[in-house]
């Protein structure tokens, strides 16, 4: 499996959340506590959002083959690049080859989308899924992962007008399918999708033994507990994180998603996480 990471909130350093914390996910490609696997080493990518509007609102997407914990333009770009809205994923390959176009984050347009988790037998319903697909998004599909038919998926059933029923409605595919072909417990994911305004983040899996997912606790709640954390005067409240597991040990910084939900960034008032279910297409 893989693991990723999700930022919005106050214009920051990529280096600042990607290298520093004492369990970042640069140190996650390599050790691993929470994953399937303790190593990350299928290749990584990040993507990102402009912090001064520069360009057509598109996100930028740096991706490699090479594992994240050496590569030396990673390190390079994250110390030099500033963005209030940016993914970054380490990879562990569930059986496709390791090759860029393989590599998350996926781009749409103006959207991001990156995966941990897998269809299960893929090669089973993968001609099913992609015909499915708009016929005029078909040729986007560069690679051959489950995770990219996915969000071409999602894109096909509404992403661009309702985000949380377009991602209900490609779980549902998946698992109607999985159900005709007699495939147990087809989809397990945790999905991060962004539009450059909203990140929303969902756990889910047929099995109900979704992959992990946290989401921080919002900035104020953090420097009141932890005034220690000098970084965190810089940052606005509405900051906040979603990782496929904490970047450190600090009680009451991280919070898990629960079984079958999401969250959205900014949240709602109140709301710091929604049920998930999926929808016949």
């Amino acid at each position: 499996m893989c693991r990723w990471l999700a930022y919005s909130g106050s214009p920051m350093l990529l280096d600042a959340v990607l290298y520093r914390p004492e369990h970042s996910l640069i140190n996650q490609s390599l050790n691993a506590r929470l994953g399937v696997e303790s190593t990350n080493g299928d290749g990584f990518g990040i993507g990102w959002y402009s912090a001064d509007g520069v360009g057509d609102g598109t996100p930028a997407v740096f991706r490699d083959i090479a594992p994240a914990w050496n590569n030396r333009n990673l390190r390079e770009l994250a110390g030099h690049v500033r963005s209030p809205l940016f993914f970054a994923h380490v990879r562990a390959s569930t059986g496709s080859a390791i090759q860029q176009t393989n590599c998350h984050p996926f781009r749409h347009g103006r959207w991001l989308w990156m995966h941990n988790g897998a269809i299960t037998d893929f090669e089973r319903l993968q001609r099913d899924l992609c015909m499915a697909v708009d016929p005029a998004l078909f040729s986007s599909i560069e690679g051959s992962t489950d995770s990219e038919v996915m969000f071409y998926l999602a894109v096909t059933y509404g992403l661009d007008q309702d985000v949380p029923g377009a991602v209900a409605r490609m779980a549902g595919l998946v698992e109607r399918l999985g159900k005709e072909h007699g495939v147990a417990d087809p989809l397990q994911m945790t999905v991060a999708v962004s539009d450059g305004q909203r990140v929303w983040a969902f756990r889910y899996s047929s099995q109900g033994r979704s992959r992990s997912l946290y989401y921080s606790s919002k900035a104020e709640t953090v420097r009141r507990l932890h005034p220690e954390t000098h970084f965190l005067s810089e940052v606005s409240d509405a900051t906040r994180v979603v990782v496929s597991e904490p970047l450190g040990d600090l009680p009451g910084v991280w919070n898990e998603l629960p079984e079958a939900s999401y969250t959205v960034i900014p949240s709602p008032p109140g709301e710091d996480y929604l049920p998930f279910i999926p929808e016949p297409p």
